[in-house]
C-alpha cells in the first residue's frame, strides 16, 4: 500500500501538517503559561516589590505594628484596596492572611479551604523568613508544569507577624489552553482535509507523468520504440519526458544498427565457406556455423567442449593465454579431409574465450599434388619422345653410312613421329593454358547440332573401318539449332569418338546417339570396348592421367584430350561424364 507514490506524498503531507500543528500547539500553550506566570509575578512585584515605590508593604507593616486597631482587619482592607493591582478575581486568584508563626488562616479573599492542604515551598520559606526576621518576598517564579502559582510576603510588625499569601490555581491558564487546544485541533482537522486534497492533486500532477514514463519504459523494454510520450509541461518532468523520447529514439537507432551488424555477422557466419567455432573462457561451446559442422563431419551440440573437439590439436589454456593480436596455427585430419586451424582469444577479459577458424585445405593439398604430378607428367611425356629422337639421331650420325636407306628412312619416320607427338603435347598444353587463363575466346554462332554430329561421324568413319568397327549413328531428328563455338564442340566430340575407336578392340561396335530437352542438347557415344574401372572414373579428366599408360602411348594419346574436352564443355555451361 505504502509503495505507491500517491500514498507516500499524502502521508508525508499529513505528517507535515500534524507535526506543524503539534509544534504550534505546544509553543502556544507554553507561551501562554509563561505569559501568565510572568504577568503574575510582575503584578506582585509592582505591589510588593522594594523597587515598586507603591508603599503597600510599608502600609501593611504599619498596620501590623498599630496597637490601637485590629491588625488583621486593617491588613485585609489594604489588600482589598490593591486587589485590582494584584489581579485578585476571588475565583482563580485569591489572597490569604496567615499567622506568621503558626501559619494559621486568619482571613482572606476566600475561605480557608482554598488553601493547599500541605504548605507549599514558598509558604514554608516565608515562615522561615518570619522566624529569621527577614521581610523579603518569597516566590518570584514558578514551575511552568505546576498546577498553581503562589507567592508569600512576610509582614513583620511590633505587635505581631503575618504572611500575605497569594495563590493562583491557574484555572484561567488551563481554560485558555483548553480553548487553544480546541482551536488547534479544529485547525488540524481542517488542515488535514486540505492537505489530503492538495496532496492528492500534487501527487496526481507528479505521478501521472511518472506513470506514463513507466508505461513508456515498459514498452521500450518490450522492444516497442515507435510510441512517443507527449510533453505536457516545461518543468523538470517535461524535460525528463523529452529526454526519455530522445533516449528511446537513440536506443532504437542503436539497436537497429546493432541488429543490422548482427544480421551481417549471422549471414557471414552462416554462408561463409570457412568454419567458425567459439568457446567461452571455460571451454563451453558458444557458436558453431554450418561450415564448421560440415568440416568436422559430426553433430556439434551445445554440450560439446573445446577439449572434446580440439583438445588433441592445441591445449585450451595455452590458446586462452595468447595475447592479442597473436594467434596459433595448427592442422587436423577429419576423415580424408585436411583442416587448417587458426586459434585466437577474442577478449583479454575474464569473460572472453577462444575463437577458432577452420579452413579446408584438402583441395589445396590435392592441387599441390596434382601440380607436382602434372610437372612430373609433362617432364616425362616430353622426355620420352626427346630421348627417342636423340637416340635415333645419334644412331644416324654414328652409323657412318653402314645402315641401309630403308633403315634410315625408318629412323627418320620415328623421329618425325616423336616430333609430331611433342608438337601435339605442346599444342594441347597451350590450348589448356588459354582455356585456364580465359584467353581462348569462343566464336559463338548458331548452327544445327545434328550437322555437327554428322560431320564428326563422317570424319571418323574411315578410322573406324580401318579397325573393323561397326560405327553407327541413331537418327538425328528433332535436334534444335544451338549457339556455341562449332569447331570447339566438334573437337570435343572428335575426342570422345576417337577414344572410343582407339580403346575398342578391333571388330567392336560403336553407336552415336543424341537428343535434346527444353534447355539442353546431348550427344552420347556407346561402345563395347575395354571400359574404365570404377576407381578411375573420377580422375579421367585430370591432365596426363591414363588408366593404362602403356596402351595410351601406343595409341598416340597425350593424356590431355579429355581435360581439354571438359574445359570446352564447361565454357559452354555443359557437363560431361563417363559411365
Amino acid at each position: 500500500m505504502f509503495r505507491s507514490l500517491h500514498m507516500k506524498l499524502m502521508l508525508i503531507l499529513l505528517l507535515l501538517i500534524t507535526s506543524l500543528m503539534a509544534v504550534v500547539g505546544a509553543f502556544l500553550t507554553t507561551s501562554v503559561s509563561s505569559f501568565y506566570i510572568d504577568m503574575f509575578y510582575q503584578q506582585l512585584n509592582d505591589v510588593f516589590g522594594e523597587a515598586s515605590g507603591s508603599g503597600v508593604v510599608e502600609d501593611l507593616r504599619s498596620a501590623a505594628s498599630d496597637d490601637d486597631t485590629d491588625d488583621v482587619r486593617q491588613i485585609q482592607d489594604i489588600l482589598d484596596a490593591n486587589a485590582g493591582k494584584l489581579g485578585i478575581d476571588f475565583n482563580s486568584r485569591n489572597y490569604f492572611v496567615l499567622d506568621g508563626e503558626s501559619g494559621a488562616f486568619l482571613t482572606g479573599s476566600t475561605v480557608e479551604d482554598a488553601l493547599p492542604r500541605d504548605p507549599t515551598a514558598n509558604l514554608l520559606t516565608a515562615r522561615n523568613a518570619v522566624a529569621q526576621e527577614d521581610a523579603t518576598m518569597v516566590g518570584d517564579e514558578s514551575d511552568i508544569t505546576a498546577d498553581f502559582m503562589d507567592a508569600a510576603i512576610p509582614i513583620l510588625g511590633t505587635t505581631g507577624s503575618y504572611i500575605i499569601y497569594i495563590l493562583d490555581n491557574r484555572e484561567t491558564v488551563s481554560g485558555l489552553n483548553s480553548q487553544l487546544s480546541l482551536i488547534i485541533i479544529q485547525a488540524l482537522v481542517i488542515g488535514l482535509l486540505i492537505s489530503v486534497l492538495l496532496s492528492f492533486l500534487l501527487s496526481k500532477t507528479m505521478v501521472d507523468p511518472i506513470e506514463k514514463l513507466t508505461a513508456g519504459a515498459e514498452k521500450v523494454a518490450a522492444g516497442d520504440f515507435g510510441s512517443t510520450l507527449p510533453v505536457a509541461s516545461t518543468d523538470e518532468i517535461g524535460i525528463l519526458t523529452g529526454t526519455f523520447n530522445e533516449m528511446a529514439d537513440v536506443l532504437q537507432k542503436t539497436l537497429a544498427a546493432m541488429e543490422n551488424e548482427r544480421n551481417k555477422l549471422d549471414t557471414l557466419f552462416l554462408h561463409m565457406t570457412d568454419g567458425v567455432v567459439a568457446f567461452d573462457h571455460k571451454g563451453a561451446l558458444i557458436h558453431c556455423n554450418p561450415a564448421a559442422t560440415k568440416m568436422l563431419q559430426r553433430e556439434v551440440t551445445g554440450s560439446c567442449t573445446y577439449d572434446e573437439l580440439f583438445g588433441a590439436v592445441y591445449p585450451f589454456e595455452q590458446t586462452l593465454s595468447l595475447q592479442r593480436p597473436n594467434y596459433a596455427e595448427s592442422e587436423m585430419r577429419v576423415g580424408e579431409r585436411t583442416l587448417e586451424l587458426y586459434l585466437a582469444p577474442f577478449s583479454d577479459q575474464a569473460s572472453g574465450g577462444v575463437l577458432i577458424v577452420l579452413h579446408d585445405v584438402t583441395e589445396q593439398h590435392r592441387n599441390e599434388e596434382r601440380r607436382k604430378e602434372f610437372v612430373a607428367n609433362v617432364s616425362h611425356e616430353l622426355r620420352t619422345p626427346l630421348t627417342n629422337v636423340r637416340s635415333y639421331a645419334e644412331t644416324l650420325r654414328d652409323s657412318g653410312g653402314d645402315i641401309s636407306r630403308e633403315m634410315e628412312d625408318s629412323f627418320l619416320d620415328i623421329i618425325i613421329t616423336e616430333t609430331d607427338r611433342m608438337t601435339h603435347i605442346v599444342q594441347d598444353l597451350l590450348t589448356l593454358s588459354r582455356l585456364d587463363a580465359g584467353n581462348a575466346e569462343l566464336v559463338l554462332t548458331r548452327f544445327p547440332f545434328a550437322d555437327a554430329i554428322e560431320s564428326v561421324f563422317r570424319a571418323n568413319a574411315l578410322e573406324a573401318k580401318r579397325h573393323g568397327h561397326a560405327l553407327t549413328c541413331a537418327p538425328l531428328v528433332d535436334l534444335p539449332l544451338i549457339v556455341g563455338d562449332r569447331s570447339r564442340l566438334e573437337q570435343v566430340m572428335m575426342n570422345i569418338l576417337g577414344n572410343a575407336i582407339k580403346y575398342t578392340p578391333d571388330g567392336g561396335h560403336i553407336r552415336i546417339t543424341a537428343g535434346s530437352t527444353e534447355k539442353t542438347v546431348w550427344m552420347e557415344v556407346c561402345d563395347d570396348g575395354i571400359g574404365i574401372p570404377e576407381q578411375d572414373r573420377e580422375r579421367i579428366f585430370d591432365r596426363f592421367y591414363r588408366v593404362d599408360k602403356a596402351r595410351s602411348r601406343e595409341s598416340g594419346g597425350t593424356g590431355l584430350g579429355l581435360s581439354i574436352a571438359r574445359e570446352i564443355v564447361q565454357r559452354h555451361h555443359g557437363t560431361g561424364k563417363m559411365q
